[in-house]
């Protein structure tokens, strides 16, 4: 690990009020670990583009406030494993289709010593939960993130989707699958987690009446027939 990979996680930790110790030994893994699902594997550049990238979520009331928070497609661990090492009292499940994929999870779980997560080995669609707070990051189009999340959500909930800039098309769409699945948009954040990020958003969605039980729909419908 290099001075200026300790300097980042230092100044994160101190700009979020988090211990990033946890995460450090992620990113070792990570840098070595070939079953990691990511292509950024230095640990100077992950330091933004995975922990910052995951952090600024934090500037979001209904993330520091979620005490159970559904990562969904979870990859490398991105964000769920950034938020359950900044908030400890919440439980974090990492939900994960690819059995590979859960296997590292679990690996990196256990090297960083956070006992607040849980690795789920299945598809979203297939999966239940009464979830607070879903997650998404570089998973899906916006309607079929949404479509993926309403039926977790606790009335109130929120799921929070990280996207680079949208279309118009994807926007209007996202906004009729939301009518359609009981949530609400709340905002769309523009954050810069880092210096030259470039587009970056959060959006933000609140669970605000029911989603019909027609929902979820079987595996791979969401993508195959999008709403919106």
């Amino acid at each position: 690990m290099t001075q200026v990979f300790h300097v980042k996680l230092r100044e994160l930790g101190a700009r979020f009020g988090v211990n990033t110790e946890p995460l450090v030994r992620v990113l070792q893994l990570q840098a070595d670990d070939p079953a990691a699902s990511t292509t950024v594997r230095d640990p100077e550049l992950a330091a933004d583009r995975h922990v910052a990238d995951s952090l600024v979520a934090l500037d979001l009331l209904p993330v520091r406030r979620a005490r159970s928070i559904a990562d969904l497609g979870s990859g490398a661990g991105w964000p769920g494993l950034a938020l359950a090492a900044a908030l400890p009292e919440a439980r974090v499940f990492l939900v994960e289709s690819a059995i590979r994929r859960c296997r590292y999870l679990q690996r990196a779980v256990d090297v960083a010593g956070l006992e607040n997560v849980v690795v789920v080995h299945s598809r979203a669609e297939e999966w239940s939960c009464a979830c607070d707070l879903v997650t998404a990051r570089a998973l899906a189009a916006l309607p079929v993130v949404l479509e993926y999340a309403a039926p977790l959500l606790v009335d109130g909930g929120h799921v929070v989707a990280w996207k680079a800039a949208i279309g118009p098309e994807e926007s209007a769409a996202a906004a009729a699958a939301s009518q359609e699945l009981g949530l609400a948009l709340v905002e769309i954040r523009r954050v810069e987690p880092y210096a030259g990020a470039g587009d970056r958003t959060l959006h933000v969605f609140r669970k605000a009446g029911p989603t019909p039980p027609r929902f979820p729909r079987r595996p791979g419908m969401a993508v195959k027939r999008p709403l919106g």
